[in-house]
């Protein structure tokens, strides 16, 4: 009984001694807060990326448009009375939009006025011409016959005095030189009728014109599908799409569009900062926001040179094109995308999440667990990412590295790298500096990584 008594006793007493060290550890945790915070060295493949979102465009497609010659009209800011909704799969000839006919047909009405009073010139012209010319004639006419007659008195005065026959003589030139005047009159008056026959015509063959180009425009107002295919709606400069009520012009005559949907890339836009980064021919890994369980693969075909501002935005942005392989039926154009741009890859490599990282004095370090206390490690560095840094040397793949400095930071061991320069002294207040700018580190294999910005120790 003794004995059974005395081994529950011990019992009690490991329990108890097991109870006030766990409840130490606990404490000694919740004190330390994100100290305790540890990351295991990770080995393996190592991926920079840039990710930007995008929207699907086909880069063929057919335009529907305005009639070509509708500036003809004068009117220069056509809305669109209606329009098929967009996705509708049409047939060659069938009816996508309308454009409104209210102020082309005010034009219209002009022009048939202005017609009407050209044509009212003309005849009036023609019936002016025709009186004028009737009466030069009838003056040539009259012209013949006083020459004839003053020919007659001159014959008869051959037996008369000196004096008759001259003044004989006299009236029957005067006769003959009315008479040829009278001629030359004529032919003045018939070219000015002719002129002036040409500009009235000229000017109703103007109004004429005018009102059938203006009726042939307004017959295409009823816009058809010159092919066949999937409507999508054209974009206004400022990213809006044609809707009915949008204004259109002749300079920006589109009204949708027929993609072709075997042939489909991502549009995006690059910051200044990232673009540097950016090459054709880099794999792109692109989801959709409307399906995120479909995974395309796409290339990027295109990197504008020159960056540009978008609405809504206040820095300069790039145009990135991203050709998407194998499209298939599902997709459409405007659909939003996420384009993960895979800008280095590099094999077999270890690396640790960019918050254990802390730079003093330009060199950058860790603190590392050892064994059940923790040194500040000196680390080489090499390529990163959004998450994650490549350590070149200075850890093994057992480390594992604190994600925040502990407390006692300023009194840790430090462990320097092999061939490494010496580490200036911190002074007091430094912790408050900005971090010095990050020492240049190799080229990683596949590229150049620049060192990241790390945050001071």
């Amino acid at each position: 009984m003794k004995l059974l008594r005395r081994r529950w006793f011990q019992v009690a007493a490991v329990v108890v001694l097991v109870l006030v060290s766990a409840s130490w550890l606990i404490a000694r945790d919740v004190k330390g807060g994100d100290e305790t915070l540890i990351a295991k060295v990770k080995k393996g493949d190592f991926k920079v990326t840039v990710t930007s979102s995008g929207e699907l465009r086909a880069p063929k497609f057919v335009q529907i448009t305005l009639p070509q010659n509708s500036q003809q009209a004068e009117s220069y800011q056509l809305k669109i009375a209606s329009l098929v909704p967009e996705g509708t799969v049409v047939k060659e000839g069938d009816v996508v939009a309308e454009i409104d006919r209210t102020t082309v047909a005010q034009k219209l009405a002009d022009f048939q006025l202005a017609l009407t009073k050209a044509d009212a010139v003309y005849e009036q012209a023609m019936l002016d011409s025709t009186l004028n010319l009737s009466k030069a004639r009838e003056d040539i006419h009259t012209g013949e016959l006083e020459l004839e007659g003053k020919k007659l008195s001159k014959e008869g005065s051959k037996f008369e005095a000196p004096s008759i026959q001259r003044q004989a003589d006299i009236d029957y030139e005067k006769a003959d030189r009315a008479l040829a005047q009278a001629k030359l009159d004529y032919k003045t008056k018939t070219e000015q009728a002719k002129a002036k026959m040409r500009e009235v015509g000229a000017d109703l063959d103007r109004q004429k014109n005018k009102v059938k180009v203006i009726q042939d425009i307004m017959g295409g107002f009823t816009i058809k599908a010159p092919s066949s295919g999937m409507v999508i709606y054209f974009k206004d400069w400022n990213g809006k799409k044609r809707s009915v009520g949008s204004s259109v012009n002749p300079w920006d005559p589109t009204v949708a569009t027929l993609p072709d949907l075997t042939q489909l890339e991502s549009i995006t836009y690059v910051n200044e900062i990232d673009v540097r980064k950016l090459a054709v021919g880099q794999p792109v890994s692109v989801s959709l926001d409307a399906d995120a369980s479909k995974k395309l693969v796409g290339t990027v075909t295109a990197v504008a040179n020159v960056g540009e501002q978008r609405p809504n935005a206040d820095a300069k942005v790039f145009e990135v094109k991203v050709s998407i392989e194998q499209p298939d039926t599902t997709l459409r154009p405007g659909m939003t995308t996420a384009n993960n741009i895979e800008t280095l890859s590099i094999k077999d490599v270890l690396s640790v999440p960019l918050e254990a990282v802390t730079s003093e004095a330009g060199i950058p370090y860790v603190y590392k667990k050892s064994g059940a206390g923790v040194v500040k490690q000196e680390v080489e560095l090499g390529a990163m990412n959004d998450n994650d840094v490549v350590i070149q040397r200075g850890l093994g793949i057992s480390d594992r590295v604190l994600l925040s400095p502990p407390a006692d930071k300023d009194k840790l061991k430090v462990e320097k790298l092999a061939g490494s320069r010496n580490v200036p002294k911190a002074k007091p207040g430094d912790d408050e500096k900005p971090a010095p700018q990050s020492v240049p580190v190799k080229p990683a294999p596949a590229a150049k990584a620049a060192a990241p910005a790390l945050k001071k120790g």
